[in-house]
Formats: structure tokens, sequence, C-alpha cells
């Protein structure tokens, strides 16, 4: 099933820019505070936490674009999925942190955990054309 005409591809249109607006906004938001979210990073134990934090934004950035434009559709979703599924666990080890913290970095993992089931069923959506999509690189 296509998804280039009628009320599908306008729901679509609209689901791809709220979701790959909101992750686009996460994205430049690591290159608006890079230092902030390096010492959150390093305090999660990541190597090279700000090198750590202008790549994640990347793949953001570049990930929503792909998702709101339809370029490279599956590659933007899976990249995003890829993200979701590595950083989740690794910023927000709810069940590793004090009691005070626990609920904030719970809340963040079950978001995160959100968009990576998102991410999932975009990678789905992404093997078929687009209505109002670029549609470049299916």
């Amino acid at each position: 099933m296509a998804f280039e005409s009628g009320l599908a591809a306008v729901v679509l249109l609209v689901g791809r820019l709220l979701f790959g607006g909101l992750v686009i906004y996460q994205g430049i938001n690591h290159f608006l505070a890079p230092d902030a979210m390096a010492g959150y990073a390093e305090a999660k134990g990541v190597p090279a936490p700000k090198l750590g934090v202008i790549a994640s934004g990347v793949v953001l950035v570049l990930g929503g674009l792909g998702l709101v434009l339809g370029v490279y559709p599956v590659v933007a979703a899976g990249a995003l999925a890829v993200f979701f599924l590595v950083a989740t666990p690794l910023m927000h080890d709810f069940w590793a942190v004090p009691d005070d913290q626990r609920q904030n970095e719970m809340n963040h993992f079950t978001k995160n955990v959100e968009l990576f089931a998102a991410s999932l069923l975009v990678l789905v959506l992404a093997s078929q054309p687009w209505g109002y999509a670029l549609n470049v690189g299916l």
C-alpha cells in the first residue's frame, strides 16, 4: 500500500512533520548546549562525551530531516532507531541512579522507548512512496 494520495498521505505528512520536527529540535539542542550535554554524557560514562553529543546531534537532525522531507527515509528511520536503542539504556539508566533522580530518568527512558518504537514503525512505512515527500532513496 502506497501513501501517495488521500487522507493517508495527509495523516502521514502530519506525523512526519511532528515526529521528524521534534527529533530535529532535539538534535539542534545538542549544538546549542554541547558543554552541558557533554557533562551529562561524561557523568554517564560516555567516552569522548563532546564528540558523542555532536555526533548524536547530527544523527538526530539528519534523521529528522530525512523523515520530514522523505529523503532516504529507510536510512533516516533506521539511524534514529539505532540511536534510541543505544542512547536510551546508556543515558537514562533509572535503575542505577539515586532515588531522587529515578523518576526523572524513568520518564526520559520511557519517552525514548516510545521514540524507538515510532522509529521502527516509520522504518516499515518508509519502504513505500509517501505523498508530499521528495521520495529520494526508496
